[in-house]
């Protein structure tokens, strides 16, 4: 090796780091910004925007709004998986956090109803949808910024970085809240106290100028763009062969297709399978971290403090965030369907066991509950997703197919979890039902998951390059 030629191992595992730390703050600042909303429309939304109504009536108004931020999800993916693909994760990440601050930090100067009247909800509605937006492209960014940039037999490990953004921003959302909440009164709190966490996220500014001054493009995209660019060659002697459908003309013929119709051209069944993998996930997720707030403090159910719930969710959240790299490392060791698969099959037993302890009202059973259904169970499963989506998809399209199955699944999953939940226990008046609809959900997830092909021993240095079969018969794409 010619002395200079090759960066140093420790250097080269610093860099990862730093971008596995900077995927860890951008996730967990996004994240934060989307679920102080959760919290939120549990807390105080029903009676700042929806006025006049029922507690319950009250917030299914308020979850109403919460799911708009899903359905303009899959429009981030579509527009964010494009950028991605097309002009690198890195510029596609700063404007998902741009975009994503400015309507979190709005949303906490919006005037109530009692100010400007039914214009409050619309505009309400306006800022979700752009914090929706938001979130569609910021999932995939994060996922690969750490993914394609770390060792081929690590990528489970340095990607559930990015995945702890979700509890980490729950964590620190819900921290604030309670910080917020003890230091004011109710009609405080009520007043202008609720808006501190919402403009605090002015930092994504600071964090945005870090990632786009300091974080290098990924790996794997930078090898995509040179295949792209000679048209064919030799990478590290091995002799590869152009990207079937990046033409040799160069970097113009990638932006005139669509990466987004390319993957729904070419990989029809794994979209539809990682979505259903999704699914389990993501609406048990929400259920534990903003359903079950509104399950304990609703005055028409439990009628807990609200500080009794965030110190159980703040539980759960922070034992996720530790346990994230344990699991992620794990399933770089025994594979990722495996760990899928049983993380589904714990939490959908444990919810029959999950509302009871609610119900007990104990503080410490209510931490316990959480502690294992979220921190522990629901780890299993969800540390091993981001690379497990990621590798089923070529590099070329990666950003965009990923994006559109995690987000389309997320609007006929987390966007209706909470209003299905509150539904069904307004008609049953029994938790029985909700423990049956999250068990229903893990089963999708652990069907889909089997469905589809082990992942993690896949060599993704080549999978730019090299060509497989997609999901249509007799068309051949690259893996």
């Amino acid at each position: 090796m010619v002395p200079g030629k090759t960066p140093p191992k420790d250097a080269s595992k610093k860099s990862t780091l730093k971008i596995a730390a900077a995927a860890l703050a951008a996730s967990s600042i996004e994240n934060y910004d989307f679920f102080i909303y959760g919290t939120a429309a549990a807390l105080v939304f029903p009676d700042l925007f929806f006025p006049g109504q029922s507690p319950l009536a009250g917030a299914l108004l308020s979850f109403s709004t919460f799911a708009i931020g899903f359905i303009a999800r899959p429009v981030g993916a579509v527009i964010f998986g494009h950028l991605g693909d097309v002009h690198g994760r890195k510029r596609s990440l700063v404007m998902v956090l741009l975009t994503m601050g400015l309507g979190t930090t709005l949303i906490g100067v919006l005037p109530t109803y009692d100010a400007i009247g039914p214009g409050a909800p619309l505009l309400l509605v306006a800022l979700r949808l752009v914090q929706g937006i938001a979130l569609g492209g910021q999932t995939g960014g994060v996922i690969l910024l750490a993914m394609e940039s770390a060792p081929p037999r690590r990528r489970g490990f340095y990607s559930s970085f990015a995945l702890a953004g979700g509890p980490a921003g729950i964590l620190v959302g819900n921290f604030a809240f309670l910080i917020t909440d003890a230091l004011t009164d109710s009609g405080s709190f009520d007043s202008w106290g609720w808006r501190l966490p919402f403009l605090a996220s002015m930092a994504l500014l600071g964090l945005t100028i870090y990632i786009q001054l300091r974080i290098e493009e990924t790996k794997a995209f930078k090898r995509l763009q040179d295949a792209v660019q000679e048209g064919s060659g030799e990478e590290d002697g091995r002799v590869v062969a152009p990207v079937p459908v990046a033409k040799p003309e160069g970097r113009a013929a990638r932006a005139a297709r669509s990466p987004v119709l390319e993957a729904v051209r070419r990989y029809p069944r794994r979209i539809v399978l990682i979505g259903g993998a999704y699914i389990g996930i993501n609406v048990t997720y929400y259920l534990f971290m903003t359903f079950a707030v509104a399950y304990g403090t609703n005055d028409d159910i439990l009628d807990m403090p609200k500080s009794r719930m965030l110190v159980g969710v703040l539980c759960g959240a922070a034992v996720q965030l530790v346990m994230l790299p344990v699991a992620g490392a794990l399933s770089d060791r025994f594979g990722r369907k495996g760990m899928l698969t049983a993380g589904s099959a714990l939490v959908g037993t444990w919810a029959f066991v999950f509302w009871p302890l609610l119900n007990t009202e104990s503080p410490v059973v209510i931490v316990i509950a959480f502690v294992v259904g979220l921190g522990l169970m629901h780890t299993t499963m969800y540390a091993p997703q981001g690379a497990f989506f990621a590798e089923t998809f070529p590099t070329e399209t990666r950003y965009s197919a990923m994006s559109l199955s995690i987000q389309v699944a997320s609007v006929v999953g987390g966007a209706l979890a909470p209003l299905i939940a509150t539904s069904l226990y307004a008609w049953t008046d029994s938790w029985v039902a909700i423990a049956a609809y999250m068990a229903g959900v893990c089963l999708i997830t652990a069907v889909s998951v089997l469905l589809l092909p082990e992942t993690f021993r896949n060599d993704d240095d080549a999978v730019a390059v090299r060509p497989a079969e997609a999901d249509e018969a007799g068309t051949v794409t690259s893996i």
